[in-house]
């Protein structure tokens, strides 16, 4: 046998271990280019925002400086103005309106018949009297003629009887007849004499049945749409009309206020006569302009509300029966105050103010004291001056003493309401805030 050999560990690891680690050097190589790239992609990120950052600040402080055509002072804030102006202000009571005839009649048939001839063109404005339909009367005449007839019969008999009481008389008093046979005679009389009253009424009813065929208008109005046609047959117990017709001219509207209002309202009535304007659904344009003319006598617990009744001339027909309307009260009217639109007041701790702009455009705060709000337009009794200046928009970027940029309101609106409105004429555009 060979001797044993003795062999060193670490030396018979070394050519194992060199081999193991030049191969895995040579299967991850590209590990270390991934990792190399993404730190170099990193230092160039940062690298560039740096150089941004710089720039920005740079070009700021060049904006700044003094004389390179930045702001050297505090920012100018842009708003919208209004100048305060003084006049009268009418205090409106709004509510909700419906348009109602003050009479509406549903025509019908008085008689039984054929309709014949209609004499009206639907929608036509007839007056009191004229003709709207004709009923075939020629029944109705027969009935006349048949009445006339047996007056004529009973007229005839009625002298024979009344020649033959003459002579009863005469014999009675000679002593020829007796007593009973005059008053028998005399009774034949009065038998005849009854019916010619009740052939009379025969002809009177005849006549009447035939005024009744031609049916003409109770009241001025506009006729609406007609119910029956030519060649129809009606009857008076018929449930359905002819034709209904509306009186529009004058017309009325019935509308409803809280019932909170109703002593300021009474007070009012006592004193003066009250006008109302009607205006569209939208509230933006006024139809037409009447007064009131009662209250109702009681207030609705439902709703707690009462209901009054205006009317209106209504000449060119402007409204409508059954048509809804905004109704502006005018209740009162507050003299020689100053009026400025109701986007200038604004409120705080202290109470209602306004930003007003004074020399130098910069902004002063005011306190104000309201007189009342209508719509749009707020009246102001303390506070501001007739030919002030308020802020209108734009004031919740505004502070005491900030610098502002004043345009002139629009002519077409302030603070979402048309230039009119800022006006007193105007001032119901938006109804009473009460």
């Amino acid at each position: 046998m060979p001797p044993y050999e003795t062999v060193n560990p670490s030396e018979a690891s070394k050519p194992t271990i060199a081999a193991r680690g030049e191969g895995t050097g040579k299967r991850h190589w590209w590990i270390w280019l991934v990792i190399a790239a993404v730190v170099a992609v990193g230092w160039w990120y940062f690298r560039s925002r740096g150089a941004q950052a710089n720039g920005s600040a740079a070009a700021g402080a060049t904006a700044g400086a003094p004389g390179k055509g930045g702001m050297t002072g505090a920012m100018v804030v842009p708003v919208v103005v209004a100048t305060a102006h003084k006049g009268d202000l009418p205090v409106y009571l709004n509510g909700l309106g419906n348009v109602t005839a003050f009479n509406t009649v549903t025509v019908r048939s008085r008689v039984d018949g054929q309709i014949v001839k209609v004499d009206f063109t639907e929608g036509q404005y007839v007056k009191e009297g004229d003709s709207l339909i004709e009923i075939d009367p020629r029944p109705y005449q027969v009935q006349l003629e048949q009445a006339e007839g047996q007056l004529a019969k009973d007229q005839a008999q009625l002298r024979d009887v009344q020649v033959d009481y003459e002579r009863y008389q005469l014999l009675f008093k000679e002593g020829v007849i007796p007593k009973q046979q005059l008053d028998t005679q005399q009774a034949q009389v009065g038998t005849f004499e009854g019916a010619i009253k009740a052939d009379q009424a025969q002809i009177d009813n005849a006549k009447l049945q035939i005024t009744y065929s031609h049916i003409t208008a109770p009241i001025s109005g506009r006729v609406g749409l007609r119910l029956v046609d030519v060649g129809n047959i009606v009857h008076a117990t018929d449930t359905n009309g002819l034709v209904v017709i509306t009186q529009l001219q004058p017309i009325s509207v019935v509308f409803t206020l809280p019932q909170d209002q109703l002593p300021q309202v009474m007070a009012q009535m006592r004193n003066r006569t009250l006008g109302v304007e009607a205006w569209d659904r939208d509230n933006s344009n006024k139809i037409a302009g009447g007064k009131l003319l009662t209250i109702d006598n009681q207030i609705d617990t439902t709703t707690g509300t009462y209901k009054l009744k205006a009317i209106f001339d209504n000449s060119k027909n402007e409204l409508f029966p059954n048509q809804f309307v905004n109704v502006h009260l005018l209740i009162d009217t507050k003299k020689g105050v100053i009026l400025v639109p109701t986007t200038a007041i604004l409120r705080g701790p202290k109470g209602t103010y306004v930003f007003a702009v004074g020399t130098g455009n910069k902004v002063t705060v005011k306190n104000v004291t309201l007189a009342e709000t209508t719509g749009n337009i707020t009246g102001v009794s303390g506070g501001l001056g007739d030919g002030d200046v308020v802020v209108v928009d734009g004031q919740d970027k505004l502070q005491e003493g900030s610098q502002v940029d004043p345009r002139q309101q629009r002519s077409g609106s302030v603070g979402g309401s048309t230039q009119s409105s800022f006006l007193p004429d105007g001032a119901a555009s938006g109804g009473a805030s009460r």
